[in-house]
């Protein structure tokens, strides 16, 4: 149980917007120190102002979370200015959709580069880093929290490329938090699962870099991110609210952490699917007219 959040020092990348930018607004209201990382070098100009302005000590990295050497030199810099870093929030992540045969290499590439590799770096660059602050100081705690989504934990169509990153997010974190406890008391880990909240995510193709631009989108993809910033769009819970229940998850030590806790019936019916050993149960079932919308618009010449 971690209580005690002053003075301690968190790294959060996806920090110039959503969910990054809100839990360093709350680690500035708790008296942290904030390493601040991000692609979007604006975003976090403007964000690395603002937390500053609180009086909180700000280290701002523009980093590409799926480039191993720039994670690697931010684990460095963390490790030069604070020191060990207490909490590590691999937050940041983007989306694509469309049918998944029609993803390009291209689009696969951009997006486990950043939403699973991006993780996978953070945990690999920080993590041996605070096993050893651990090691030596019986009292220091730390935690570590990968933002994965539902998306995780169910597979809705036309985002196939989404789900198989998330999908990847759980099960790192779920072995992270299982390794972890063999190693050590002191250090445990969290996944945030959010469904629909607005933060960005669904306009992420605004930080494509070079040389994985995207194709000419296919009706799928123009389908798929007409739906995605309408659901982003009309979220009713807010990035704040929810990284509000990130701290209240590290203070509790509480691995799962969901926006909305409604939408675990529908993880519930894709486990049972699996048990019984029968056909995965159309996304629809509650709402059949918003099926037959999709299928209708997709099969239109």
């Amino acid at each position: 149980m971690i209580s005690d959040f002053k003075g301690k020092t968190a790294v959060l990348t996806g920090a110039g917007s959503g969910f990054g930018l809100e839990c360093a607004r709350i680690g500035a209201r708790l008296g942290m120190n904030l390493v601040l990382a991000d692609v979007q070098q604006d975003a976090l100009d403007k964000a690395a102002a603002e937390i500053s302005a609180t009086g909180a000590p700000v280290l701002a990295f523009r980093l590409d979370v799926s480039k191993a050497a720039e994670v690697e030199a931010l684990g460095q810099a963390v490790f030069e200015r604070f020191g060990a870093p207490h909490f590590v929030f691999n937050n940041a992540g983007v989306g694509a959709g469309g049918l998944v045969w029609e993803n390009t290499l291209k689009d696969w590439e951009w997006v486990i580069g950043v939403n699973l590799m991006g993780v996978a770096h953070g945990v690999r660059v920080f993590t041996p880093m605070m096993l050893a602050a651990a090691a030596k100081d019986p009292a220091w705690q730390g935690h570590i929290v990968n933002t994965a989504s539902m998306a995780g934990l169910l597979n809705a169509p036309n985002m196939g490329i989404y789900n198989v990153s998330k999908h990847a997010v759980v099960a790192m974190s779920e072995t992270l938090y299982q390794d972890l406890a063999l190693v050590t008391d002191q250090i445990s880990a969290s996944v945030l699962c959010p469904f629909f909240v607005p933060t960005g995510i669904s306009q992420s193709h605004r930080n494509r870099p070079d040389g994985l631009e995207a194709a000419k989108p296919t009706r799928s993809q123009l389908i798929g991110q007409a739906m995605s910033d309408k659901a982003v769009g009309s979220g009713k819970v807010t990035a704040a609210e929810v990284a509000q229940k990130v701290f209240d998850a590290i203070a509790a030590n509480q691995f799962y952490i969901y926006s909305h806790p409604k939408a675990i019936g529908s993880v519930q019916t894709r486990l049972e699917d699996i048990l019984q050993a029968r056909n995965p149960t159309s996304p629809f079932a509650h709402k059949p007219e918003l099926g037959e919308e999709l299928k209708k618009a997709l099969r239109e010449a």
